[in-house]
Formats: C-alpha cells, sequence, structure tokens
C-alpha cells in the first residue's frame, strides 16, 4: 500500500481460509479502509481503499472526470445512407443453437485485459481472437449445433464491449464507478451480496458524440463465416441495453443534456450496425435485453440487480417498458423481422441462482408481442423463469428460442429431460416455431464464466441428440 496515494484502490488475493478474518482486522489496524470483497471456489479476493473511501470519492471523482473530459473528441461521421439487407440463407424449425457467449481460454482472457489496458496492439489481438473463436466453432460444430455463434470472444462481456470499439466512448474499470454513486459504501455492499466481480467488469463512459467508424460485430460475422458453412448468428446489445449502461450522470452528461438525448445516438449507430450486419448476410441477428427483467423483477426504483445496464438511472417500470419499446422499434423499423431476435433472462454474472432475479413472463408480454422481431430468445429452463403456458399469448407469427438447458449449473442435463422440455414446447407454440438453446450464454462476462467449455459443448450436444427426436415426432 505505501506507493499509493491515500484514496486509491489496491485488490489483494488469497486462498488462505484465515484471512476472511485476519484481513478486515488488518485493515482496522492500519486505518485503510475493506471496501468489498468477494469468493471464487478457494481464492477470496479484497478490494481496498489506502485510507479513507470518502478521500477517494472527492479526489478521485475530480481525477476520472478530468480523464474523461480530457479524452480527445473526434468528429462523427455518418453515412449517407445504408445498405440493403444481402440474401441469407434460412434457420430450420428446431435448430440447435447458442445464446452467443463461450468460455474463453486463458490466453484470451489475457490478450482482453492486455488489449484494454493498450499493451497489446490491435493486429496482435486480433490473431489472438482468432485462434480462440477456432476453439469455440470447433466445439459447437462437434456438439452437433444446427447455427453456430463466434462465441464473443472478443469481447469483455456482452455489452460493454462496444465502449472500446464506439467513437468517443471508453472502458473504464467498474470499481471506479465507486466515487461517483451517492453511496460508495453501500453501493460496494450490494455488488458483494450480488455476488458481483466488481474488479474484472470494466464499464463504457461516453465523453463526446457516440459514432461508429469501426465496426461492432460485422468483422466477428465476417470471420466465423470462414470456419463453417453452418449459419452464423451475431448477438448485439440492444438499444434499451446500452442506454441505460452508457447514461451515468457525472460523466455521460458532459455530452448529452438527458438519458433520451443519449439514446438517439444510440439507436442510430445500432441501426448502422444492423445495416451491415445483414448486408452482409447475417441470417439471424439476436438484440441482448435481459435488462428488460431487471425493471418488472427487481422492485421499486431504488432496488438494484446487477447485469449491465442496471446500474444506471431507472424510473418506475410503466415508464421503463414504454421507453424500451419506442427504443426497439426505432432500432429495428424497416428491416426484415425474419432475420431480427430479442433475447432476455434474468442474469447471467454468476452460478448462484439465488443472486439472479425470478419472475415469469407475464409482465413482459404486452412488450414482447409488439416487437418487430421474428425470434424471442427466452430463458425457460431454470424454475426463475416461471412456466411456458403464460407465453402462449404470443403471436404467432413470432419463433421461440426455449431456454431448454441451464447453463449455470454444473450437471449436463440428461437427453430425457431435454425431449421433454422440447415436447412441452412443441405443444405450445408448434414444432415449427420451436428453436433449441440454453437459457443463456456460458460466459457473458469473459472473466466469470458460469461453465467450462467442457460442460457447455456438453450441454449443447444433449440438445442436438434432443432436436435429432424431436424431429421424428
Amino acid at each position: 500500500m505505501d506507493p499509493l496515494e491515500r484514496g486509491e484502490l489496491l485488490e489483494f488475493r488469497s486462498t488462505e481460509i484465515s484471512v476472511e478474518e485476519d484481513f478486515p482486522a488488518w485493515c482496522r489496524m492500519t486505518g485503510n479502509e475493506l471496501v468489498s470483497w468477494t469468493k471464487r471456489g478457494r481464492e477470496r479476493s479484497f478490494l481496498v481503499c489506502k485510507g479513507a473511501l470518502a478521500e477517494r470519492r472527492v479526489g478521485e471523482t475530480s481525477r476520472r472526470s478530468a480523464a474523461v473530459a480530457a479524452s480527445r473528441v473526434v468528429d462523427v461521421v455518418i453515412p449517407a445512407a445504408l445498405p440493403p439487407p444481402g440474401p441469407a440463407v434460412g434457420i430450420p424449425a428446431l435448430a440447435v443453437m447458442g445464446i452467443g457467449s463461450w468460455p474463453r481460454p486463458r490466453w484470451m482472457l489475457q490478450a482482453i485485459h492486455e488489449h484494454v489496458e493498450g499493451r497489446l496492439d490491435d493486429r496482435e489481438f486480433e490473431a489472438t481472437a482468432q485462434d480462440a473463436v477456432r476453439l469455440a466453432v470447433d466445439a459447437q460444430v462437434r456438439a452437433g449445433v444446427d447455427v453456430v455463434t463466434d462465441g464473443e470472444q472478443r469481447r469483455d462481456n456482452y455489452a460493454s464491449f462496444v465502449g472500446g470499439l464506439l467513437d468517443n466512448c471508453q472502458l473504464i474499470p467498474l470499481t471506479d464507478l465507486l466515487p461517483l454513486v451517492d453511496d460508495p459504501e453501500e453501493f460496494a455492499a450490494e455488488l458483494r451480496s450480488l455476488d458481483v466481480p466488481a474488479s474484472e467488469v470494466r464499464h463504457p463512459a461516453v465523453f463526446g458524440p457516440l459514432g461508429r467508424s469501426r465496426p461492432l460485430a460485422v468483422h466477428e460475422l465476417a470471420f466465423a463465416r470462414t470456419l463453417t458453412d453452418r449459419p452464423v448468428k451475431v448477438a448485439i446489445p440492444g438499444p434499451y441495453l446500452l442506454t441505460r449502461t452508457m447514461w451515468m450522470e457525472c460523466i455521460s452528461d458532459r455530452a448529452y443534456r438527458s438519458r433520451e438525448h443519449l439514446a438517439e445516438d444510440v439507436v442510430r449507430v445500432l441501426r448502422e450496425e444492423l445495416a451491415f450486419l445483414l448486408a452482409e448476410g447475417a441470417p439471424l441477428v439476436q438484440l441482448d435485453e435481459p435488462v428488460l427483467s431487471e425493471v418488472v423483477f427487481s422492485g421499486g426504483h431504488n432496488t438494484r440487480s446487477f447485469m449491465c445496464g442496471a446500474l444506471g438511472e431507472k424510473r418506475g417500470a410503466a415508464e421503463e417498458l414504454a421507453f424500451a419499446r419506442e427504443l426497439l422499434e426505432l432500432t429495428l423499423a424497416d428491416l426484415p423481422r425474419e432475420r431480427l431476435g430479442v433475447h432476455v433472462c434474468r442474469g447471467n454474472w454468476t452460478r448462484d441462482e439465488r443472486a439472479a432475479l425470478a419472475g415469469d413472463y407475464r409482465p413482459l408480454l404486452p412488450l414482447l408481442a409488439s416487437l418487430p422481431v421474428g425470434t424471442l430468445f427466452l430463458e425457460l429452463a431454470t424454475p426463475r423463469a416461471g412456466e411456458l403456458d403464460v407465453l402462449r399469448e404470443l403471436p404467432n407469427a413470432m419463433r421461440i428460442g426455449v431456454g431448454v438447458v441451464n447453463q449455470k449449473h454444473e450437471r449436463v442435463e440428461s437427453v430425457d429431460e431435454v425431449v421433454a422440455r422440447g415436447r412441452r414446447a412443441v405443444e405450445v407454440f408448434g414444432a415449427e416455431r420451436v428453436l433449441l438453446t440454453p437459457d443463456c450464454g456460458f460466459a457473458t462476462f469473459a472473466d466469470n464464466p458460469v461453465a467450462s467449455p467442457r460442460v457447455a459443448e456438453a450441454k449443447l450436444g444433449v440438445i442436438a441428440e434432443a432436436a435429432r427426436i424431436l424431429r421424428r415426432g
């Protein structure tokens, strides 16, 4: 701690059991503040502030604000026209696919950190990422999926990665938000209780008008298609999720006068990305909007859940759902709905089911039914998601990507279990409307995967075998 300035943070890690009692005592004795601590397996992680966290709040707020304000704002170039959708292969009924993410190898995690921190250049990062994508695609093909993803190998998580790609936006550690919230101690305690690896999660900070001079996922699609002749699905964060994620007072309000003002540019850059993905022949683009469940299942407007987007400003549920519907409709307007999907779950940052949200889809049905998409990818294997029957009201034109395995459980479901869930879905929706998936990705947050590559491949293999049985009737 000696080289640190007062108010700076340092993480300590240990596998010693006694440290749970000894370390807090050491902090009290030395006058340093224990901000939070987490436990993952045998390892304990302690986030410590030199001196009092209040000192950091005063000093770091000005330093962080100065750092973001000092970032060079670049001019945004808006395309005069967007390309029309190109041809794409169709996705058959009962097709098997992942939701998006795949566990990264240890060396890929290291590359992500070094790239974000500026210690690995773009060329070397891309070469490393391509090796990781090859492994992810090979595993899915071995499992027998009908549609592959690139495993989101280049991304630090499913949403915040855009902060490192969009113009006038940057990634900052989640721990750096502590000085910017009203009650840092309470915020740190909430993160700890929700099993959030705060020291390993980064958050986008907007310091100027958003622009898309680089693709968000078009390059991911292009490379994945060189590895397989199977269709490639691409997942990107949805407009409501991104707006909630990016709107952080003390940072975003330097570039935008309000959350609604920011949302206008979020919609614009996402429409640009969607246009180029569809022009490149993406057969299915999935917009991730898990924070919709946080709106209706986390209680009052002051109740917090952790998922990207859930840390930002939130109003009443009715107002938030109306805002989300408007943003999704604007983003997806006049695009081919049969090639678009939305994914909703209840949180995938931890294996601990008690930390995730719970509730059936009833409060979200009016919104989901109104969306201009052809497919809804829904978490349904976990009991937290409620009964499948409440979804009968969804339009017949919509396909349902039915979660038939729980990606958080180490146990691999039996083929019989998955067949039973699949048959139930066929009874409710008809076989022509059913796709088969896990509840969510296997590694939504790069540093905190909920499954190993071995378990992920085994679970997809079971779904593929169940699909073969279901196709026989």
